[in-house]
């Protein structure tokens, strides 16, 4: 028996399911942008996933269809499943991924943990959200947006006055008083079987994640258990097939409070590639596949990942592997450019503030 998968969208995170394909003897099919995307190290079509025909093309022989990214339009998605393909996660869930002020309505339904947020069509409406909620709000255009784009803190509505133009509703959000990031990251499958890696923290720089702790450091069981409650709810309740990351905040008094969804492998869970007995890339295939799941213990007591931005990499790699050999790197393929994720570093040991600094040493040979 063979198996074939179809990932639409030629980034990083197809690139990296690429390994994990060929270990497991799964033959992997990508519908990549471009010629020069990341992911070409695979057997690859050239085509626009908005596009109904070349994305039904593309489908043809596979087993299963799978994302890079959540943008394939809702038309297309239903397309795939009209035409017989299996496609995981299903357009009922990405939806909610694609759709930010949807996703929030939909959580806000199932009485799960959310910000206190609205949908605004004018600065009157933004201007009266800000004045109730202490003059200040985080404001986040419904699609499209991502690593910080999209995405302002408000003192005024004139300052997002030109998102307005466009005539289409606006998310706005309380500015929550959080003490850290967390991201719960997990894997389901159609038949139901889910598996959760330990709940990591996430620091964000610039509205981008720059590294990530692998556990949160100083996370109480309690803790651990809401974040696990939650993702699964998330999970089961909007049908998700394949990886789900849950980023939450973690607020000051101790709450946890549902920030962002993403349907597919996510930047936070790039360190199950080093630090896990299953990657979320080698998972994700499991689970599109509806195959059972891989164990999620982690390999060292503590792992951490630093992203690298810009570039270039591979150039960089003879003084940054001769000073830690014992940390893994990951390069992308990308062109270098200012702020563009070019690859990360990941580093696993016994004691926390050694493997920070080795993870971090590493990192530091690739900055502009």
């Amino acid at each position: 028996m063979s198996l074939t998968v179809g990932v639409i969208g030629g980034g990083q995170l197809a690139r990296m399911m690429v390994p994990a394909a060929v270990e497991l003897g799964i033959e992997i099919r990508v519908l990549a942008e471009s010629a020069a995307a990341s992911a070409q190290i695979a057997a690859s079509a050239v085509g626009d996933y908005r596009s109904r025909d070349d994305v039904l093309r593309f489908a043809e022989g596979v087993d299963v269809i799978t994302f890079d990214h959540e943008h394939v339009p809702q038309d297309v998605l239903h397309a795939l499943v009209d035409s017989g393909v299996a496609v995981r996660p299903g357009p009922d869930a990405l939806l909610y991924a694609q759709d930010k002020l949807l996703m929030r309505d939909r959580l806000s339904a199932l009485g799960l943990p959310v910000p206190d947020w609205a949908s605004v069509v004018s600065t009157e409406e933004l201007a009266s959200f800000i004045g109730d909620h202490g003059g200040r709000a985080v404001v986040k255009t419904p699609r499209g947006g991502y690593d910080g784009k999209g995405v302002r803190v408000v003192s005024d509505a004139d300052e997002v006055a030109d998102w307005f133009v466009a005539g289409e509703p606006l998310l706005v959000e309380e500015l929550v008083d959080f003490r850290r990031e967390l991201s719960q990251v997990l894997a389901r499958r159609p038949s139901g079987e889910i598996a959760l890696w330990t709940v990591v923290e996430s620091v964000q720089r610039d509205g981008v994640c720059a590294e990530v702790i692998a556990p949160a450091p100083g996370s109480s069981s309690k803790l651990v258990d809401v974040a696990a409650e939650v993702a699964t709810a998330v999970a089961e309740n909007l049908g998700v097939t394949g990886v789900l990351a849950v980023e939450l905040f973690e607020t000051t008094d101790e709450r946890l409070l549902i920030n962002e969804l993403a349907m597919r492998p996510h930047n936070s869970g790039h360190w199950t590639i080093d630090g896990a007995a299953t990657s979320q890339f080698e998972q994700h295939l499991r689970a599109v596949l509806d195959l059972p799941l891989g164990s999620t213990a982690m390999r060292d007591p503590w792992s951490v990942m630093v992203n690298l931005f810009g570039g270039p990499i591979v150039e960089r790699y003879p003084a940054a592997l001769a000073d830690q050999p014992g940390v893994k790197f990951h390069a992308y393929g990308k062109e270098p450019r200012p702020g563009r994720k070019a690859g990360h570093v990941t580093a696993g040991g016994d004691d926390l503030d050694e493997v920070a600094f080795r993870a971090r040493a590493a990192a530091a040979f690739f900055e502009e």
